[in-house]
């Protein structure tokens, strides 16, 4: 079946096509076509991943637009562990987030439009995974941006839809340029995109510095746009003005993991590179901390797991900085499942009270008990407590910055702390004390509440796959991939019992602010921190430098096209309109109307050319 891999990114391809050539006029029939392309992605990315943990590996090249003696451009598919893990990640979360969508769209304008979209953008990252190179991958990967547009504006009519959509466009085009960049220039220094050809010439010397620290950083920041990392991080907050779902598809399996999956599919190239692994796990690092304190002040249920989504990157891309390739990539798994849990926990909760602020909701536990249980799993999950599934990820990864640097390995605890705190304040702000909002108690679709309990299954059990006391099956299954060096560390008991302790603590301090739905405490503390508070709930005013940063450079650019425009373009025309001018005034003076005048100058010139012909014969040829 690996041999057939195609069929993977195949089969939503087609329900898109069918619902883009006929099938959008039956809504219903769209949704169900959707969860069918995806149904069966999903059960051939499970025969895949069985044939993948029994040995088998597939990398299938195709020529593609042939150039006559020119350089050759290839695409093609392989099937390695890296590759079937992730599939089974992006098929799975999105089967059941189509299924959760049944529901939640119910009734919307655009309904069929949605389905379709949605069955193109798992298409455009299970065909990201499956590439096997540079070229290959961008082509996807521009897919998926594209994807991510139409479907974060999905409700266009609303302008916040409209401009957030365009938003998240343009920042990610930043980082999109600098990939593309990146991968010409690794061509030019290599004459290959295919990235095994890559790793090779790293290992063995072909490639060395400064062109593939130029290279691979170049490459990185594609990944920096996309997983929305410190400084290209401004699009993800605002891209909650999607529909939920497609906030839980973005965030868990689509958009934002694919710059993580790019830094741990080149990370045999990226480890020849100690500058370039400084950089990635610095920027991680950053972005992890930074991100975790933009989440302590929201109010908008969305934006606290947008944060905390931007934060938990940071956490993998730190990992994988840190060597910890496979660290990295467990906690992409775990993050995946629980994090599209909080997201349609979100959804369901959104659905109810109609009011995305967390100020306007309490006491929701005793309107929907499943969605509590739910988001208070994953909640836990995210918050790194034992034994589920992002406690095991998240140590490994503290482990491998204790063994870098000592401030990445503190960034990464305070983060932690952070994370667990601002969790359980959005959980006790919609669950604990009594409504203090407009909740209309209302029967949930099935199709909104089996997904729910899919993704409690792997959100607890996930992180064994993993366990050191199960000899960490997941990092054996990708050992060999980057010369073995991106395997998890070792289980680190002290790392454990210091990240558990502070991630209790988080929680514990959630409850003593808003435990009941209080919501006296907490502002009383933003009361005595207001300048500092303002700060971060104004995202460090990062946004307005850019606005003002692009107003400046947009301004100055239309200067100079101004000038360019006043002073070549009207200079050259009118110039030529002066020429004219001044040319006719010229020969004007030479149509004198004097019939005598006309004589004279053609008798002029009849004896001027008697003249040419007589001498040469006078002269014997000699002038």
């Amino acid at each position: 079946m690996s041999q057939v891999a195609w069929i993977i990114p195949a089969a939503p391809l087609v329900a898109f096509l069918a619902i883009a050539f006929g099938a959008r006029r039956s809504p219903v029939a769209s949704g169900w076509l959707t969860i069918l392309g995806v149904l069966v992605a999903t059960v051939v990315s499970f025969v895949v991943l069985g044939e993948a943990l029994a040995g088998v590996r597939v990398d299938q090249t195709y020529a593609w637009l042939p150039v006559p003696s020119g350089p050759a451009f290839p695409l093609g598919f392989q099937v390695d562990p890296l590759t079937a893990t992730m599939l089974i990640v992006v098929s799975t979360v999105s089967l059941l987030v189509q299924i959760y969508s049944v529901g939640y769209m119910h009734g919307d304008a655009g309904y069929a439009r949605y389905f379709g979209f949605m069955a193109l953008f798992t298409m455009s990252m299970l065909g990201l995974v499956l590439a096997n190179n540079l070229l290959a991958i961008y082509i996807f990967w521009e897919l998926v941006g594209l994807c991510s547009y139409l479907l974060i504006g999905h409700w266009h009519e609303r302008p916040e839809a409209a401009q957030a959509a365009k938003k998240a466009f343009i920042v990610t085009r930043l980082g999109d340029f600098g990939f593309l960049v990146g991968i010409v220039f690794l061509f030019a220094q290599t004459g290959t995109l295919q990235v095994s050809a890559l790793a090779n010439l790293a290992a063995s010397g072909g490639l060395v510095d400064p062109a593939l620290t130029v290279g691979i950083l170049l490459v990185f920041a594609g990944a920096v746009g996309k997983s929305a990392q410190f400084p290209l991080h401004v699009w993800l907050p605002d891209a909650m003005e999607g529909p939920t779902p497609v906030s839980a598809l973005i965030h868990a399996a689509t958009m934002v993991a694919a710059g993580v999956y790019l830094m741990a599919r080149t990370f045999p190239i990226l480890e020849h590179s100690p500058t370039a692994l400084t950089v990635v796990a610095t920027v991680g690092a950053f972005t992890a901390l930074f991100m975790a304190t933009m989440g302590l002040v929201s109010t908008d249920i969305k934006r606290v797991l947008a944060y905390s989504t931007a934060s938990q990157l940071g956490y993998m891309m730190l990992g994988i900085g840190a060597g910890a390739m496979a660290a990295g990539m467990f906690h992409l798994v775990n993050h995946a499942f629980f994090k599209a849990l909080l997201f349609l926990c979100a959804g369901s909760i959104i659905h109810l009270v109609n009011t995305n602020d967390l100020f306007e909701m309490g006491g929701l536990r005793r309107w929907r008990p499943v969605t509590f249980v739910a988001m208070t799993v994953a909640a836990l999950s995210l918050a790194g407590i034992p034994p589920l599934s992002g406690f095991w990820s998240k140590d490994e990864i503290l482990g491998a910055a204790a063994g870098v640097h000592p401030v990445l390995y503190l960034a990464a605890l305070v983060t932690g702390f952070l994370t667990a705190f601002y969790m359980f304040r959005a959980v006790f702000l919609a669950f604990a004390g009594t409504s203090r909002g407009d909740a209309h108690a209302h029967a949930e679709p099935a199709s909104m509440t089996i997904p729910l309990l899919a993704l409690l299954v792997p959100t607890v059990v996930s992180g064994f796959w993993g366990a050191p006391f199960l000899g960490n099956p997941f990092g054996a299954f990708l050992e060999g991939y980057g010369e073995g060096h991106g395997l998890a560390a070792t289980f680190h008991f002290d790392v454990a019992a210091l990240s558990t302790l502070l991630g209790v603590g988080g929680v514990l301090l959630a409850w003593a602010m808003y435990g009941g739905g209080n919501l006296h405490r907490g502002r009383a503390v933003a009361a005595r921190v207001r300048p500092l508070y303002e700060i971060v709930a104004n995202r460090y005013y990062v946004d307005h430098v850019y606005n003002w940063v692009a107003g400046r450079l947009v301004l100055g650019i239309a200067w100079l096209a101004s000038q360019f425009d006043q002073t070549v373009v009207d200079g050259v025309v009118n110039g030529i309109g002066t020429v004219g001018v001044a040319s006719g005034a010229t020969l004007r003076r030479v149509q004198s109307g004097q019939v005598q005048l006309y004589a004279w100058v053609l008798f002029a010139g009849v004896v001027a050319i008697a003249v040419a012909l007589v001498l040469p014969m006078l002269t014997g040829g000699r002038v």
